[in-house]
C-alpha cells in the first residue's frame, strides 16, 4: 500500500463523509421542524403527526448500520446504478444519519427559552418567523455542537461502509489490514480516521466559540 493509496482512500472518505452529511442534515433539518412544530408543546401540536415521525425515527435509529446497508442495496442500485462504491454508500449513509440528525436538531432547537417563544408571539410574529428568525439563532451554537457530531458520527459510518465495498479508509484497513494482516496499514488507517475526526471536532469548537462572542 503506497501514499496514494492512502491518499486516495482519505478522499473517498471525505467525499463520502460531506455528501452525506449535508444531505443528512438537510433532510434532519426539515423533519426536525416539523417534530418541533407538531409536539405536545409545539407552536401547533398534532400528537399523531409527531407520534408517527418519532415511531419511525426510533426504528431507523435502532437498525444497525451494517443491516442497513444490505437492506438498502437495491435502493442504492436503483438511484446511482450500483450497489458497490463511494457513490453508492452515499446513500444508505445519507439514510442512517438523517433521523440522528433529525433528533440532533430537535434536541437544540428544544433547548431555546419558552419564554423568548413566549415574547415572539407577543410581537405577533408568525409560527415561520419564531422558528426560523427566533429559535434557529438562538439555538444556533447548540445546533453547531450537533452538527459537530453528526459529522462524526458519520465518520464511524463511512469506515464501516467498507465492508460491503464501500471505498474509503474503512475499506482499504479491511482489505488490505484485516483480511491480509497487515497491522502497519490498520494503524495507519486508525491514526487517519482518529485526525478527521479531531479535525471536524476542532472546526466545530471554533466555530462554537465565535458563535458564543
Amino acid at each position: 500500500m503506497n501514499l496514494n493509496g492512502y491518499i486516495e482512500a482519505l478522499l473517498e472518505s471525505l467525499l463520502m463523509i460531506s455528501v452525506s452529511g449535508i444531505l443528512s442534515i438537510f433532510f434532519g433539518f426539515f423533519i426536525a421542524i416539523v417534530l418541533v412544530y407538531t409536539k405536545e408543546k409545539g407552536l401547533k401540536p398534532k400528537p399523531s403527526l409527531y407520534n408517527t415521525l418519532d415511531f419511525f425515527i426510533n426504528v431507523f435509529r435502532s437498525f444497525p448500520f451494517i443491516i442497513l446497508m444490505f437492506l438498502l442495496f437495491p435502493l442504492s442500485r436503483f438511484i446511482v446504478g450500483t450497489s458497490i462504491g463511494t457513490t453508492a454508500a452515499i446513500v444508505p449513509l445519507t439514510i442512517a444519519a438523517t433521523p440522528f440528525a433529525a433528533r440532533i436538531i430537535e434536541g437544540s432547537l428544544d433547548t431555546v427559552d419558552p419564554g423568548i417563544i413566549e415574547a415572539a408571539k407577543s410581537f405577533g410574529a408568525t409560527n415561520a418567523q419564531i422558528i426560523f428568525k427566533v429559535m434557529l439563532i438562538e439555538a444556533l451554537p447548540n445546533l453547531v455542537q450537533g452538527i459537530t457530531n453528526i459529522f462524526i458520527n458519520i465518520v464511524g459510518y463511512s469506515a464501516m461502509a467498507g465492508i460491503i465495498g464501500g471505498g474509503g479508509l474503512g475499506a482499504v484497513a479491511i482489505n488490505y489490514g484485516y483480511y491480509r494482516w497487515e497491522n502497519t496499514i490498520m494503524f495507519i488507517v486508525v491514526i487517519m480516521i482518529f485526525a478527521v475526526v479531531q479535525i471536524i471536532q476542532s472546526i466545530g469548537n471554533q466555530i462554537f466559540k465565535l458563535l458564543l462572542r
